[in-house]
């Protein structure tokens, strides 16, 4: 049985597994520069998805969402993904970039 909020609480497990890497990566620090990194490519897969959705090609099971919608079509959760993942992405790519750099 699927919960409504399952697809948050794997974005949630998955911010606060990398949130320790912050402490070494200084991400969260850097929030302009992550913004203009992250918010491109947040709006081209929002409209990408929006498309797909609308065109019948991508659904969601509702079961697993919390089933609010923007625009009426993109389940909340998905943008959330767009912003998380690449966050994710990021903490594990810089903390690993400056403990090979200070050796």
């Amino acid at each position: 049985m699927q919960s409504r909020y399952e697809y948050l609480a794997v974005l949630a497990a998955c911010l606060l597994i990398t949130a320790p890497l912050e402490w070494f990566g200084r991400v969260y620090r850097r929030a302009p520069d992550v913004a203009r990194a992250v918010l491109p490519v947040v709006a081209v897969l929002v409209v990408w998805d929006v498309v797909a959705i609308v065109r019948g090609h991508w659904s969601f099971h509702h079961e697993g969402t919390t089933g609010v919608v923007l625009g009426g079509v993109l389940p909340i959760e998905e943008v959330l993904f767009f912003v998380a993942i690449p966050l994710c992405a990021l903490l594990t790519y810089e903390t690993v970039r400056r403990m090979l750099r200070d050796g």
